[in-house]
């Protein structure tokens, strides 16, 4: 198993495994490592994953989590196909950490292109850890002290028109989680930021206008392109990224069909610096 850096500071791609087969005990770790030192690995020349053998690979780093935003019926509740003609209003083609508005957020995805368009359908990937790396040692101080509150509201608004998914009762009353701004990897010690424009709200312990100017801040900083990589799919290539790790961004510029097939794994809460955790709110 080879893994190639595409940039210096996020995302490698993989070769050298096919993920049609079951997996030993080094290959699991070798790319849980992979995962831990790139935050987001793209696996090339691999066959179309049946359902069930999506499953058995993200078995191996947790337990499955089932969405409770529904697109296409699959046979497996755990396989979630996206298949649309033309982008929606689904909020993907924004910077954004999925579910960061739960007490445990998902852990990671595997996402796998099944049907790519000839032109545009590509998904950029922003390192939260390089973003915080690039902050001054006063903002790093500053926001490793702090929780944000995370809500699925502004999506819920934004989705309120669509037909497309079918949002269940219960995350609709899901309260706001808060989450510690700076997390770390549990494994690795290494920090990085954690708040996202479609999910967080408000940072704790400060003035409206104070929370308003430090996410507006945070929200424009993780936007740079030194943090980032952008994937040009090819059919069955297999994105597997760290959801605590990374950001991603949908890029909503093609027209014709694109079909993916994503399991996602589940998540533990956020841990903060020093082992701090967040909360879950009142409504």
């Amino acid at each position: 198993m080879e893994f190639d850096k595409i940039t210096s500071r996020v995302g490698a791609r993989v070769s050298g495994i096919d993920l049609t087969q079951p997996l030993g005990s080094a290959e699991v770790a070798a790319v849980q490592a992979g995962l831990d030192a790139h935050e987001v690995l793209f696996f090339t020349g691999q066959q179309k994953l049946t359902g069930e053998q999506h499953v058995r690979f993200a078995h191996y780093f947790g337990e499955i989590s089932i969405s409770p935003f529904s697109t296409n019926a699959s046979a497996m509740p755990e396989v979630m196909t996206l298949d649309f003609i033309k982008p929606t209003d689904s909020g993907t083609d924004s910077w954004h950490s999925d579910g960061s508005f739960y007490e445990r957020p998902p852990a990671g995805s595997i996402l796998q292109a099944h049907l790519v368009p000839a032109i545009g359908g590509d998904t950029c990937f922003a390192s939260m850890s390089a973003a915080y790396d690039a902050l001054s040692p006063g903002l790093q101080s500053l926001f490793e002290g702090l929780t944000a509150r995370h809500s699925v509201a502004r999506l819920l608004e934004r989705s309120s028109t669509r037909t497309t998914y079918s949002f269940d009762k219960e995350v609709e009353a899901q309260p706001p989680a808060v989450h510690p701004l700076v997390t770390v990897n549990p494994r690795t010690g290494r920090k990085r930021l954690y708040c996202n424009s479609n999910y967080t709200i408000a940072i704790d312990g400060m003035s409206n206008a104070e929370s308003d100017h430090w996410l507006a801040f945070l929200f424009d900083h993780v936007k740079s392109p030194e943090f980032q990589v952008r994937y040009r799919w090819t059919e069955g290539d297999v994105a597997f990224w760290d959801n605590h790790a990374v950001q991603h961004y949908a890029v909503a510029d093609y027209d014709t069909r694109r079909v993916m097939q994503r399991v996602t794994i589940k998540g533990d809460r956020p841990i903060g610096v020093g082992g701090s955790l967040g909360a879950r709110e009142a409504a």
